[in-house]
């Protein structure tokens, strides 16, 4: 973790004052003033300011139904930020992991743990994701092979990676993901000529959405556990 983001975590500051703190010099780093903000730390080292040792608050991890016209961003732009409906202390310091475009509805998690976030977020990481989509034409049985095979995106050169495509009725689907390229879904079946008119996330990993529109609560320690190793 950055230093100047070890002292957000671990006091009352802000990170202008926490990046003022350390360039004055008033943060001791194993023994030795460092005035460097990006120099890396971590929980088990020795980080003092004013002969205090500093110690970063818990993780935090949560789970939120997002609403549809709202976006995933710590601030209001030209729709209304879904941090407007969480309660909760220090939100600037949360960020959103996988976001979901202004339309769509669903499952989002969010959590000031980088690394944590990095293992859901990463196409390497192979984290399912699973949306509902509701679609303006009729699905064709064939599209089932073709997501497997992967589907040649406009504008890309390799295909996606194999996706698994369950038929609901001849215009909704369930649709599986591990990558999260730019609005993917919609991508997706645009490229086979199909449009999408409602999208909705269910899961991701192990972890389903289970409360109502615009509500959100911590995620489990199980939950937290599953999409760490995921």
């Amino acid at each position: 973790m950055r230093l100047d983001k070890f002292v957000c975590k671990s006091t009352a500051l802000t990170k202008e004052q926490a990046i003022a703190a350390i360039i004055d010099g008033e943060i001791m780093v194993n023994g030795g003033v460092i005035t460097d903000t990006a120099t890396q730390v971590h929980e088990n080292n020795d980080v003092r300011r004013a002969g205090a040792r500093l110690y970063p608050r818990p993780f935090r991890y949560l789970l939120m139904h997002k609403p549809a016209q709202t976006i995933c961003s710590n601030i209001d732009e030209v729709y209304p930020s879904l941090f407007n409906y969480i309660d909760i202390e220090r939100p600037q310091e949360l960020h959103i992991v996988g976001r979901l475009d202004a339309d769509t509805t669903g499952l989002v998690l969010i959590t000031d743990d980088g690394r944590w976030s990095f293992n859901i977020t990463s196409p390497n990481k192979l984290c399912p994701k699973v949306y509902r989509v509701k679609l303006r034409q009729p699905i064709d049985e064939n599209a089932k092979q073709l997501f497997a095979q992967g589907i040649k995106l406009q504008g890309e050169t390799q295909l996606t990676a194999p996706a698994s495509l369950a038929i609901i009725d001849e215009k909704q689907v369930l649709l599986t993901i591990t990558e999260g390229k730019f609005h993917q879904v919609k991508r997706m079946f645009a490229s086979i000529g199909n449009k999408v008119v409602g999208l909705h996330r269910e899961t991701i990993g192990d972890v389903t959405l289970d409360v109502s529109e615009g509500q959100w609560r911590y995620l489990t320690s199980d939950e937290i556990k599953a999409l760490r190793q995921q």
